[in-house]
């Protein structure tokens, strides 16, 4: 009985070396390849989409105050060799930060060891949805979730509501730029058509963005996708609140038809070591103009401005969205 007890521990101790092991050669290879790749629910085939961890390692984190200002806060400096958890860097202190607006919050998680608070990582919790799209994460010895892609510069949530995985969803609404003839405007050198996408100004830092959102608890991805389109960039909620019903018409015909084209980490300046965003990209594309060209484009109250933008490889936009925007070029074949 002695020796099979002595077995059963031996082994049980092999299988959390093994695992610790293969997290690290995980974090190791996503990191220094700066490889992220996402798999669809339907689909098995890899994206093979090189989604850099670069604009969460800024030098500071920017964030609201209570008092509707912007402050910021420096992040513990981390060169690109060092991102990696596996990499020992015994002098790592990151400098922890929550705004204090998340911690009033009703929409986000409490504090770790709160009266009540008791998440379950790497699963459906209730409503909110605490799986990664790109697989298991770790949790340190303080149940803190750990961002597989390697180090910030900064613990805690940030602006973040969730520990852990922050889901959001992104539409990519796309049609031919066209000339004042009605025709298709060219590249002249590559011969390859043109494309314009609805973007939004976002308030808090001037750049400009697809116009997405977060997904509420319970909410399905393609619900989130048009509820964030209508609110951002057909301002549903004010101006247009009037003509609602007109409205969810035209966007439920229209959001029909969409494909998915990326979902995973997304290389977000809000990211922490313990909180990050995730996204599900969606693509819908107007061949004709007929459909999106009736949509009457105003800026909702979390943006400054929408346009139209014509897009090439010299767009500069927000996060990761440039990267989604290259995936949709690529299907459509159009010029870049």
């Amino acid at each position: 009985m002695k020796t099979v007890l002595q077995t059963f521990v031996v082994l049980s101790s092999l299988r959390k070396v093994v695992r610790t092991n293969l997290a690290q050669s995980y974090l190791t290879s996503k990191n220094q390849n700066q490889q992220a790749c996402s798999f669809s629910q339907s689909s098995s085939r890899c994206y093979n989409y090189k989604m850099v961890h670069t604009k969460c390692r800024d030098k500071f984190y920017h964030h609201r105050t209570d008092d509707g200002s912007f402050g910021q806060v420096a992040r513990f400096p981390v060169p690109d060799e060092q991102v990696p958890w596996s990499v020992s860097l015994p002098s790592y202190k990151p400098t922890e930060f929550t705004a204090p607006f998340v911690l009033k919050a009703v929409w986000a998680d409490p504090e770790l060891g709160a009266d009540g608070f008791n998440p379950v990582w790497n699963s459906l919790d209730g409503k909110v949805n605490r799986v990664s799209h790109d697989g298991e994460y770790l949790v340190d010895s303080s149940n803190r979730p750990v961002n597989k892609m390697g180090r910030t510069g900064l613990a805690g949530r940030g602006v973040l509501g969730r520990w852990g995985p922050n889901h959001a969803a992104d539409p990519v609404v796309t049609r031919w730029k066209r000339g004042e003839d009605g025709e298709i405007m060219k590249d002249e050198a590559s011969g390859k058509n043109i494309l314009e996408f609805v973007s939004i100004q976002r308030k808090d830092n001037g750049e400009w963005a697809i116009p997405g959102g977060m997904v509420d608890p319970g909410e399905k991805v393609s619900t989130t996708v048009k509820r964030e389109f209508m609110e951002e960039a057909l301002d549903s909620t004010g101006t247009a609140s009037e003509n609602l019903e007109e409205l969810k018409k035209m966007v439920e015909e229209f959001f029909a038809g969409g494909e998915e084209v990326y979902k995973g980490y997304v290389d977000d300046p809000r990211n922490t070591d313990n909180a990050w965003m995730e996204t599900v990209a969606f693509s819908f594309h107007d061949s004709t103009g007929s459909s999106v060209g009736k949509f009457p484009l105003h800026a909702g109250d979390d943006a400054a401005s929408i346009c139209w933008m014509t897009l090439d490889k010299n767009v500069s936009l927000y996060a990761s969205h440039k990267d989604m925007l290259e995936m949709v070029v690529g299907k459509l074949n159009a010029y870049w």
